[in-house]
């Protein structure tokens, strides 16, 4: 391996059942760097109401959802630190 990424990262959580599509989202999303764009997929249908949970709680962008018959596709964003919210002035 070696050189740079042509496109965002991937993690394919199709066949596993809640929470663990969230939970390993949750891990692998401490290895990004800020402002890096992740594509999971998955298949258990809760993940429909989790993922935006899991975004909105952790402080994650979610760019986009779709589904593709019983595919799931989501579009996450570990915002910058610019894009982090601050403390208010």
């Amino acid at each position: 391996m070696g050189g740079s990424v042509s496109g965002p990262r991937v993690l394919d959580m199709r066949g596993l059942k809640c929470p663990l599509p969230v939970l390993r989202t949750r891990k692998a999303m401490r290895e990004v760097p800020p402002g890096e764009v992740v594509l999971v997929l998955a298949d258990d249908p809760a993940s429909v109401i989790d993922f935006p949970v899991f975004c909105h709680q952790a402080g994650l962008e979610l760019v986009s959802e779709r589904r593709d018959g019983a595919e799931l596709t989501f579009e996450i964003r570990k915002p910058s630190e610019i894009d982090a919210p601050g403390e208010p002035a």
